[in-house]
C-alpha cells in the first residue's frame, strides 16, 4: 500500500470486531513509531500497550465514559517522556511536579505564538514533547491502515486519572491514547478544505 493510498483510507474507527491484534502486528506499530523524527533526536516519548479488559474498562471510565475505549481489543497510550530530555528539562520537571506548570492546550498555543528563552526553555521543551509524540503516533495510524486495522485518536480524558491506572511513572505523562482492532464499519471520509483555502 502506498503511503498517500494509507493517508486517504484512513478513518476514525469507534467500533471493533472482538478478534485480539497480533501482537507481531503491535510490534510493528511500535516500531513505526520509534523510527519517527523528533526534535533533536530526541525521541522524547514512551508507549503503554494496553490489552487487558479491566484495565479498558478503567480507561473508559477516565475517558469520559467513550465505550470504544473499552470495546476496542487494544489501547496504546502514548506519554511524553521529559526525562529523556535530559538536563534541558530538569527545571520543567520541577515545575510540573509542583504544579506550577500543566502542559496544557493553552499553554503551548500561548508559548507557540514565541518565547524569548531559548532552545532550552521548560516551555519550548513541552511543546517539542507534544509534536515529537504525535508524529511518532501518526506513524502508528498510518501503519495500522495498510495492516489492515482501524484507529482512532483519544485526546478527551483525564490524565491523573490514566496515570494512576496505569501506574505510569510522574516523567511521563500521558498525552493521547490510541484505539485499535480490526474495524466493523466503514465510516465515510469527513468532509476536508479545498487545497486553496489551506495554503497561504
Amino acid at each position: 500500500m502506498e503511503v498517500m493510498e494509507a493517508i486517504r483510507e484512513r478513518r476514525s474507527i469507534r467500533r471493533y470486531e472482538r478478534d485480539p491484534v497480533p501482537r507481531e502486528h503491535i510490534e510493528i506499530l511500535l516500531e513505526s513509531a520509534r523510527l519517527a523524527p523528533s526534535a533533536s533526536n530526541l525521541q522524547t516519548w514512551k508507549f503503554k500497550v494496553v490489552t487487558d479488559e479491566s484495565i479498558r474498562k478503567q480507561l473508559r471510565v477516565a475517558a469520559f465514559d467513550q465505550k470504544f475505549v473499552e470495546r476496542a481489543p487494544v489501547v496504546i497510550v502514548g506519554c511524553i517522556d521529559f526525562e529523556a530530555f535530559g538536563d534541558r528539562t530538569r527545571r520543567t520537571m520541577e515545575l510540573i511536579s509542583r504544579g506550577a506548570v500543566r502542559p496544557s492546550l493553552s499553554m503551548i498555543l500561548r508559548f507557540a505564538r514565541g518565547s524569548d528563552k531559548g532552545l532550552d526553555s521548560e516551555e519550548r521543551q513541552i511543546i517539542n514533547g507534544v509534536v515529537n509524540l504525535s508524529i511518532a503516533m501518526e506513524h502508528m495510524v498510518l501503519v495500522a491502515v495498510e495492516l489492515g486495522l482501524g484507529t482512532c485518536w483519544v485526546r478527551a480524558f483525564q490524565p491523573e486519572k490514566v496515570a494512576e491506572i496505569l501506574q505510569l511513572p510522574e516523567h511521563c505523562p500521558p498525552l493521547a491514547m490510541l484505539t485499535l482492532g480490526y474495524p466493523r464499519e466503514r465510516p465515510e471520509a469527513r468532509p476536508r478544505k479545498e487545497l486553496n483555502e489551506i495554503v497561504l
